[in-house]
This record gives C-alpha cells, structure tokens and sequence, in this order.
C-alpha cells in the first residue's frame, strides 16, 4: 500500500494518478478519515496509558475505593472508545488499501492496453511456404498426439489440458534452460553490462514455493484478486497461487532482513491457478489460456537505490530468454491503465504466434517500489542501523503453456512436425524434432 505520509502532503497528485491508473479513489475522504482516525487512536492510548497506571497504583496493598471506581470509569470509557474506534479503523485501512501505487514518470499516460507503447519490435514475424496451423492442431491425438483437452474436460472441466510426449520432454527442457541461464553470472553480468546498470550478478536461487496461501498475507501483497483470478479452497483459509510471485513476495512477510543478504533473486517453479473470468470465449482452443498451468516467475527483493535497475534487469533477461529460444517478438512499454494496482511500471514482451497471425503477451515485469513491502511489513536493516522498506520486482521467465505454444507454431514443419530449438537440445537428449 501507499505511504500515508504521502497521500497527506499530495492529495491531489495521488486523486490523479489513481484515476490514470483506472483506481478512482475518494483522497478527500481517506484524509478525513485518516484525521479522525488519528484523533481517536490518541485518545484510546491516553486512556490505556491511565487504565496502566492506575492499576500500578492497586499494587502493593488494598486499593482504595477511589481507586477502584476510577478504575472501573476507565474500563467503561475504553470499551466506548474502542467500540466507536473499530468500524473507523477498518474503514481506513479499506480504502488506503484501495489507493494504487503511483506509476513512474516513465509510464504512458493511457486508459486502455491498445496505449501501451511499443519499444521495440525483434525479428521478422516467422513466414512459411504453407499455411501454419494452431498448436491445438499440431498437438491433436490424429496428429503428433501431444495435447488432449476433450478428456481433461470430461474430468476437469474446460480449459484444462493433458500435455503428452514430446511436449513434456520440451517443458523440462526449458525448465531447465532457465535454471542454467539464471544461475550463471556471466550472463547476468554480460546483461547488466549492455544495459548500463551498476548492481550485483548474484544469481537467481531456485526454489519450489507453497501453491497455496493464506488469506491475510495474500491480501497484503496487494495482488489477491477473488473474483477475476484466484481459486478459493472453501474448506479452509487457503487460496491457491495464480502465480509463483504471491507465495515468494510473501516469503519474508513480517521479517527484517540484513542489507548484506540483498538482493534476494528467486525463481519460482509452480504450479499455478486461474479462473480467466471475463475471458468467455476466448482462447477456447489449444493451451494459451488455461485455469490450471506451469510458470517460471522471477522475484526480486532489494534495497530502495536499485529496485529500478533490478527491474531493468529483469526485462533484459526476459528479452534474453525470448532470443535464445529465436522466437520473434515486441517489447512494450504498459500505460496506467494497464500496469496494474501495485505497479509503479510495467513491461509486457508480445511474442509472435503464427498460428493466429498475432503478437501475443508471453512476458510480464513489475516494479512495486515499496508499495508491497509496506503491508507485509518486509524490511531491511542497513549497515548504519536504520530500518527502512525493501523494494520488490516480479518478472515472468515462462509461462509454460504459452511459450510451448509459441514453439510449436513459430517451429512448425510442413509435415506438421515441429523442429527442437537449438538451444533446448542439450536437454531433450539432443532429439532435433518432435
């Protein structure tokens, strides 16, 4: 969440950023709130203060009746105030909760994602000799027998698939590939050297996290969304993950970490969940948008001075990624309207799918500056002593589903086969084609 301090000394600034970003928020009436808030709290630990030091007073002997008396107006005006205080406090926290990170100077000004701006376009989109076919057409049971929807539906429902063969050997083989290039430092700093960044090549550090979370940490990390995203197990106060990144943003909730152990650079390996409401007819077929897929999520916890660099850095890995396997693609720049509540900036990496003549977003990184770490309370203790928030950046390395599918169409043979990427080779065993 956003400083109080802040939105106390821009009220207007943060009105109009929060509306850029499609998030209007009443400020005038948070402030107010936060006043009165302010108010009312001063005057429940004055009374706690007197309720301490009158039972100091009853130590030691029999209290007088005095003392007893005062002691019982004291109980009766505190529960008064604390009753009035609850509702107060809950509203406040409500709608500080409800105000969005305020976007960089950096971010377009836009209301839709048709405003996202294109940096840059790499690679001529893949041509072929013959009309290329969809991923759900190269992978169906009287082709390569490598995707089976119509029996995942029978027991799972729609949108879900089975991946068979070939094509599970390909989504360990870049499992794999993104283990081996994020824990190599000659890459990390080959990157942070054309970028112009002056931060650390410490590698990336594996990690398998929790698929599910629990609801008030899930709720702090500002990316909880029940009704358009995440699952909810009924039974239990458990939700389960949409993405690695809000069982790893989460992991140091509550917890004051040394300056010497920053940055923290994960990549998560999950499973993950999505309802994909509001997506009704839309990618029906094949396996772009799935309820149920596997993700590659790079998490990144820093100081202040280089969370703007770690992001950097995170859309040049991404970029990377996307050569080494030679896919074409575009490099976009995402508007207010599209960053998303807790991002101060966002980059989204469109890669070129044949099958549907389109660019199509594979990638995304986020910078939240300090905006999660606020309410998880996520901190760090520098080598002066002072205390102050980390800085938090998320980045995917691979949705699993969508850049298989990206292979597939943008490698397709006029046999219908599809032709191993050099560079996941090594790990399928040297197997060219599948």
């Amino acid at each position: 969440m956003i400083d109080i301090q802040y939105i106390r000394e821009n009220p207007e600034l943060v009105a109009e950023k929060a509306a850029q970003k499609g998030y209007p928020v009443d400020v005038a009436h948070l402030v107010a709130l936060d006043q009165e808030r302010r108010t009312k709290l001063g005057a429940v630990e004055a009374l706690r203060t007197s309720r301490n030091e009158n039972a100091a007073k009853m130590k030691g002997g029999k209290p007088s009746p005095e003392l007893i008396d005062e002691g019982k107006r004291i109980k009766t005006e505190l529960a008064q105030l604390e009753s009035d205080f609850e509702p107060l406090d809950a509203e406040y926290w409500k709608l500080l909760r409800s105000v969005p990170n305020m976007p960089l100077e950096t971010v377009p000004v836009g209301s839709t994602e048709d405003e996202n701006v294109v940096i840059k376009t790499v690679g001529e989109p893949t041509s072929f000799d013959f009309t290329p076919l969809h991923d759900y057409q190269l992978g169906a049971e009287d082709a390569l027998d490598l995707i089976d929807k119509e029996r995942a539906a029978k027991i799972a429902g729609s949108r879900f698939a089975y991946l068979k063969g070939g094509l599970v050997r390909m989504q360990f083989a870049v499992i794999q590939f993104v283990m081996d290039t994020l824990g190599d430092e000659k890459v990390l700093q080959k990157l942070i050297d054309e970028n112009n960044l002056t931060i650390s090549s410490k590698p990336f550090t594996p990690i398998i996290p929790p698929a599910m979370l629990r609801t008030e940490p899930y709720v702090a990390s500002a990316r909880l969304n029940a009704e358009e995203v995440t699952y909810k197990i009924e039974q239990d106060d458990l939700w389960l993950n949409a993405s690695a990144e809000h069982t790893l943003c989460t992991m140091y909730w509550n917890e004051v970490l040394p300056e010497a152990m920053l940055p923290v650079r994960y990549v998560g390996y999950s499973t993950s969940f999505r309802r994909e409401a509001g997506t009704y007819g839309k990618d029906v077929e094949g396996i772009f948008r799935l309820h149920q897929f596997d993700k590659l999520e790079m998490e990144v916890i820093s100081t202040g001075e280089t969370g703007l660099q770690e992001h950097k850095l995170l859309v040049a890995i991404q970029e990377y990624l996307v050569q080494q396997l030679g896919v074409p693609y575009r490099l976009l720049n995402k508007c207010t309207a599209d960053i998303g509540k807790p991002n101060a900036s966002g980059f989204d990496i469109d890669c070129w799918f044949p099958g549907q003549q389109n660019y199509r977003e594979t990638h995304t990184a986020d910078y939240m500056t300090d905006y999660q770490s606020r309410d998880l309370k996520i901190r760090t203790r520098r080598a002066d002593g002072t205390i102050e928030l980390v800085h938090t950046n998320d980045a995917t390395a691979f949705a699993l589903s969508r850049i298989l599918k990206c292979i597939m169409e943008n490698y397709q043979t006029r046999g219908g086969h599809i032709t191993v990427p050099e560079v996941l080779r090594p790990y399928m065993g040297g197997l060219t084609e599948i």
